[in-house]
């Protein structure tokens, strides 16, 4: 099977490049002139130099393949231009099924987000089923993405084959940017994380969801969603895990949301806006916070054979692996 793949150089899409190799699929790399292409070192593959937002750029390399993979993604939670994540994450997807379907593409796999769910501060598990409209989306971000789901989700009802995955927080080793989910991980090493807001995730070990994309290609349903999750823990649950793996100490002070916002506040306005760099919290991500993203992977167990691994083994290979390369001191 001949596979052109999106977002190879990033965290998620260089673990589904390497398992679609191991299948024996034969990739067609998509990649930017900026990519650093050292992450797809020993994955096998044509590289195609295009980018999503220009689509004249890779349609020639679309043709003769049989299945598309987007995983593709503008993954940030503060950005200045939000028109930007707009542009890759909706007109982009938008375009790349467009286009698959002008090149005879047979099969479509979008890689999604459980940020398209609709979450509760309850802490209720949600599923696929649970209803969701674009006003229940926090920030650019989960609105993108809503918004590039409902493309999808779209040219599946209008004949075209595309299945829809939802991982929910991924972790693993070779998060090289890293994301914002990384970036905890990150900060936890380095002794940043005095305090914690009363919230909860649900962690992913990121080399099963590259399985469920191999899966997927075969298994899925056109137009099914599919929650691809772990383990639902409190943030304290996943600090006091991260401390028992590293020995490092787990913040016991835990901070109202009002207190959150306004540094959020202060850290976009001071470091986002006034210093032009990132700023270490958001709005968008305490907002986040106040729900709980707890989720059943339960549809995509049954019908693609996903598993639900312990989560552990995924984040003793994050920490070492930002120990190894110097996001954080050694043990």
């Amino acid at each position: 099977m001949k596979v052109f793949l999106t977002g190879a150089t990033g965290f998620v899409g260089h673990h589904v490049a390497r398992a679609l190799a191991d299948d024996g699929a034969k990739l067609r790399l998509l990649v930017r002139k900026t990519s650093n292409l050292a992450t797809l070192e020993g994955i096998g593959g044509d590289t195609h130099v295009g980018d999503l937002a220009r689509p004249e750029t890779y349609a020639p390399a679309l043709a003769g393949c049989d299945a598309v993979v987007h995983v593709a993604a503008d993954y940030r939670l503060w950005i200045r231009d939000p028109q930007a994540m707009y542009r890759a994450n909706v007109d982009g997807t938008r375009d790349l099924l467009r286009l698959a379907r002008e090149a005879g593409v047979k099969r479509v796999v979008y890689t999604s987000s459980v940020a398209t769910m609709h979450f509760r501060r309850d802490g209720m598990v949600i599923n696929e089923d649970t209803p969701v409209t674009l006003a229940d989306m926090v920030g650019h971000y989960k609105r993108s993405k809503f918004m590039a789901e409902q493309q999808a989700i779209a040219a599946a009802a209008d004949g075209q084959q595309v299945i829809i995955l939802n991982p929910t927080t991924p972790i693993g080793p070779n998060d090289s940017k890293p994301t914002p989910t990384g970036r905890i991980f990150v900060d936890f090493l380095n002794g940043r994380f005095p305090a914690y807001m009363d919230t909860g995730l649900n962690l992913v070990d990121v080399a099963e969801v590259a399985r469920a994309h191999v899966l997927a290609l075969t298994k899925g349903q056109s137009g099914h969603r599919y929650i691809l999750g772990g383990e639902n823990l409190s943030f304290k649950q996943i600090l006091d895990k991260m401390a028992a793996i590293t020995g490092l100490p787990s913040p016991n002070l835990k901070i109202p949301f009002a207190v959150a916002a306004t540094y959020a506040f202060f850290e976009e306005w001071i470091t986002g806006r006034i210093r032009g760099r990132e700023p270490r919290a958001t709005l968008e991500e305490v907002r986040m916070g106040r729900k709980k993203m707890y989720a059943s992977s339960a549809h995509a167990q049954a019908e693609l054979g996903f598993r639900i691994l312990p989560v552990n083994p995924a984040m003793v290979a994050a920490i070492d692996w930002f120990r190894a390369h110097g996001y954080a001191p050694p043990a």
